[in-house]
């Protein structure tokens, strides 16, 4: 098995006067300082970016992390894969450790959007369905429509999944959006794809994150170690079948990280989900098997989600409140669940958290996820 020997995240938000590598060999240092772990103990380095090539026509950013970090002649392997490319970078990482290649490795991912004329995410230019329109929020509008249709979800419903999400952030001294917002905020927000308003829609971002993963045997020494019970990565069928109120790979990710950590979802103490849209962390519900399918929106207003609540979800503030730096969110995600687990969360500690779970999606407009990731880390 492997461990999570390290973690730290910087801020997310608008950092208009930061580069990526900057943002990076920060996150990095943090994590470092966080294991009490000299660099020269690394022995491999994950670094996922998404939008750098597109933006900025940046090529080998993890080299030049390692590069200014002084972390010489190690194997660096840059990562893209979309929204999941952190947690893509965190999978390829464990796996190298229990292949015997490493025994401990840095994973680190960074993303700069906040920068001008930066428009919506094209997953896609060549693709049928983006060349009819069909750009992100007008997919997940799509899915929320169908849902609504199909189980009786209520726009109210779909609006409390932000208002949980701001009061979390509230809670996150790292999050982008802290000010709380009342129903009546979201639904008057300016309507972005019916039903969903703005404030039901994730904030473009600037941020990174930073784990560092070491094999048991190394991570024995280290008091504050997590242990990562799975960690799945799976990509959609693409065979032309669309049901718009759930994505098959999700189901499928779930089932196989469960099987592979040998808990159910009723184990679960925590999520941290991919809520880049209201209605994504509503139909993640379903899927993680928080509640049966098409319940999600009674899930969201039962309260059952909140901190303090039966299964508590994104009490980092989410995509939703957090933020979104693409590359670094999956990491982000995971970095909260450490938090969790060594009991460090502070105001908006989860009691008793024992078992947590990260889900993370990318690359899905309407049809089925080009990638998605699933890990369960547990207390040592």
């Amino acid at each position: 098995m492997v461990s999570i020997i390290g973690a730290a995240m910087t801020p997310f938000g608008r950092h208009l006067d930061r580069t990526i590598v900057s943002l990076a060999i920060e996150a990095t240092r943090l994590a470092l300082q966080d294991a009490s772990l000299a660099k020269e103990r690394i022995g491999a380095c994950y670094f996922a970016n998404t939008l750098g090539p597109l933006i900025f026509g940046d090529t080998t950013l993890g080299q030049n992390l390692t590069a200014a970090t002084g972390l010489y002649r190690i194997p660096v392997i840059n990562v893209e894969n979309a929204c999941a490319s952190g947690s893509t970078a965190f999978h390829l990482a464990r796996n190298a450790i229990l292949a015997g290649d490493c025994e401990v490795a840095l994973v680190v991912g960074a993303e700069k959007m906040c920068v001008p004329d930066f428009g919506l995410i094209n997953s896609g230019a060549t693709e049928l369905d983006t060349q009819l329109g069909m750009v992100v929020p007008a997919g997940f509008a799509l899915k929320a429509q169908r849902h609504m249709y199909e189980y009786g979800t209520t726009a109210q419903q779909l609006a409390q999944v932000t208002v949980k999400s701001r009061r979390h952030a509230a809670l996150n001294p790292l999050a982008q959006f802290r000010q709380l917002e009342s129903m009546e905020q979201v639904l008057a927000s300016p309507l972005i794809a019916d039903p969903l308003t703005r404030s039901q829609c994730c904030p473009i971002a600037d941020g990174a994150a930073a784990l560092i993963l070491a094999s048991d045997d190394f991570a024995a020494r280290m008091k504050r170690a997590v242990k990562v019970k799975a960690s799945v990565l799976a990509s959609g069928i693409y065979d032309g079948r669309c049901d718009l109120t759930h994505w098959e790979t999700d189901y499928e990710t779930v089932r196989l990280a469960y099987e592979r950590a040998g808990i159910g979802p009723q184990d679960l103490d925590l999520v941290e989900c991919h809520d880049a849209f209201t209605i994504s962390e509503i139909l993640h519900y379903e899927a993680l098997g928080l509640c049966d399918r098409g319940e999600g929106g009674q899930l969201a207003e039962s309260g059952a989600t909140e901190l303090g609540g039966r299964i508590p979800v994104n009490v980092s503030g989410g995509l939703l409140s957090r933020g979104h730096p693409i590359a670094a969110t999956g990491l982000a995600q995971i970095v909260e669940l450490v938090t969790q687990l060594r009991h460090e969360a502070q105001d908006r500690q989860v009691e008793g958290c024992r078992i947590a779970l990260a889900h993370c999606m990318g690359g899905d407009k309407a049809g089925d996820t080009k990638a998605c990731t699933v890990s369960v880390l547990a207390k040592n």
